[in-house]
């Protein structure tokens, strides 16, 4: 089976890695504006709470899982490479990437997650 690999990363950081598959989380509530989430990232329970409970996100989650699933299935499967984004890659594209490697984990499939950017400096702004 073919490894997958998801990258959470922040676009004012740097640009998107490659990826078969790109995912674009800025049009999401951010929780940087929430001051005590601020500082915290999604390894912290608040942020990933926050995260998960935003309207929209549990479907992209799924849809991101059936989309990888999709291309895991073609006739000839290759690594599948994901990238997710948000503004800072600390809340919304780590906390995503930690739930989609949950569900395809589940899956028994082989999954790695690389957060590029999560402990950079918060992005004031």
């Amino acid at each position: 089976m073919p490894r997958i690999e998801i990258t959470s990363f922040g676009y004012l950081h740097d640009d998107p890695p490659p990826a078969r598959i790109v995912c674009d989380l800025r049009p999401f509530r951010d929780p940087h504006w929430n001051t005590a989430l601020r500082q915290l990232t999604a390894r912290d329970e608040p942020v990933a709470q926050a995260v998960m409970a935003t309207s929209g996100i549990a479907a992209v989650v799924d849809a991101l899982a059936a989309m990888t699933r999709g291309y895991l299935a073609a006739p000839s499967p290759a690594p599948v490479t994901i990238a997710i984004g948000c503004a800072g890659g600390r809340h919304r594209s780590a906390q995503v990437s930690q739930a989609l490697e949950a569900l395809l984990l589940a899956d028994g499939l082989d999954v790695t997650v690389i957060h590029r950017d999560i402990d950079l400096p918060v992005v004031e702004r």
